[in-house]
C-alpha cells in the first residue's frame, strides 16, 4: 500500500513535467490519508506550506473529542497536538465544561486542503468549538452531525447570551501559552474581553480580530523552535490591541463608505506543488 502510494504521487509529479498540467497542490495533499515517516518539521508559511512527521490526535480524549473525523484533519505537529491537551485539561476544570472539542488541525501531511481554510498548511493551526466540550463519549455520527455555538451578536460587534466567563478563561489560558503567536476571534469577543480583564491584561496582545471566528476560535503557534524552513508571521502590533478591536467595532456599527479607488479584489490563485517550498516534494514522496 505505501509503494502504491509512493509511485502515484511520482506519477503525478512526472505527468505535470511532461504534460504541462500540473495537478493542484490541495489535490495532491488532500489525498494523502497518512503523515510521512520522517522527523516531525513544519516547512513553509502558514497559508503555503506542508508538514513532515505529523501526530495524529486521539479521535478521544479524557478532556477532548476530535470533531468531522470524516475530514481527516485532526494531524499537527506534536507541538500543536501537546497543546490542546493541556488546554483541554484547564478547560475540564471550568463549570459547565468537560474538555474541548476540537475541529481542523491540518491534513496529514499540511498542505493545502480541498475545501475550507487557506492556512492550516504546517500542523500549527487549531480550531476550537466555542460549545462548551460537556460530553466527551459522543459517538462519530454525532461528531459529524452536532453543531457548535455562535457567540456574536450584531454582525460581530458584540458577544451574546452564550458567552460565558469560561470562554473568556479558556482564551485566556489560550493566548497566555509561550507556544502560542496568536489567536483569532470575532470582534466583539476580544472587545469584551478588553473590558472584563482586570488583572494583567499582557496575553490580550496575541488576541486578534478577524472575520468569523465565532463559532470557534483559532489557535496559532509559532513555529517551533529548530525549524528552519518553518516562516513565522510577523508579531502582533505592541499594546493590548484593544483600541483596534474597538474600531473593528465600530466600523461593523457604521461602516465606513467605500473607497472608490480601491482595487478590484483579485481570485486566489490555487497552488501548484512548485509553489510551495521544496521539502515539500520530499513530504509527499516519503513513506
Amino acid at each position: 500500500m505505501i509503494l502504491l502510494r509512493f509511485f502515484a504521487v511520482i506519477a503525478a509529479i512526472t505527468f505535470a513535467g511532461t504534460a504541462g498540467s500540473e495537478p493542484l497542490a490541495k489535490q495532491l495533499f488532500g489525498g494523502q490519508k497518512q503523515s510521512s515517516q520522517q522527523k516531525p518539521a513544519a516547512f513553509g508559511s502558514y497559508s503555503r506550506g506542508c508538514a513532515a512527521g505529523a501526530v495524529q490526535l486521539p479521535e478521544t480524549g479524557p478532556t477532548w473529542q476530535a470533531m468531522r473525523l470524516s475530514r481527516n484533519r485532526n494531524w499537527g505537529h506534536p507541538q500543536a497536538i501537546d497543546y490542546v491537551q493541556d488546554l483541554s485539561r484547564f478547560a475540564a476544570k471550568q463549570s459547565g465544561w468537560n474538555g474541548l472539542y476540537i475541529g481542523d488541525i491540518s491534513q496529514p501531511r499540511g498542505g493545502p486542503m480541498t475545501s475550507g481554510h487557506r492556512s492550516h498548511q504546517l500542523g500549527l493551526d487549531i480550531d476550537i468549538w466555542m460549545l462548551p466540550g460537556d460530553n466527551m463519549r459522543l459517538s462519530r455520527k454525532a461528531r459529524e452531525n452536532i453543531s457548535s455555538i455562535s457567540l456574536r451578536r450584531s454582525n460581530g460587534a458584540f458577544v451574546n447570551g452564550s458567552w460565558t466567563k469560561q470562554h473568556h478563561a479558556v482564551l485566556r489560558e489560550a493566548a497566555k501559552d509561550k507556544r502560542v503567536a496568536r489567536i483569532f476571534v470575532f470582534p466583539g469577543a476580544k472587545v469584551q474581553m478588553c473590558n472584563d480583564e482586570k488583572g494583567n491584561r499582557a496575553y490580550l496582545r496575541k488576541i486578534r480580530p478577524w472575520w468569523g471566528h465565532h463559532y470557534h476560535f483559532h489557535v496559532r503557534l509559532a513555529c517551533p523552535r529548530g525549524s528552519s524552513g518553518c516562516v513565522n508571521q510577523d508579531p502582533p502590533p505592541k499594546g493590548d490591541g484593544c483600541a483596534e478591536a474597538q474600531q473593528w467595532v465600530n466600523n461593523i456599527l457604521n461602516p465606513p463608505p467605500p473607497d472608490p479607488n480601491a482595487p478590484a479584489p483579485k481570485k486566489r490563485r490555487e497552488y501548484r506543488l512548485a509553489d510551495l517550498p521544496k521539502q515539500c516534494t520530499n513530504v509527499l514522496q516519503s513513506n
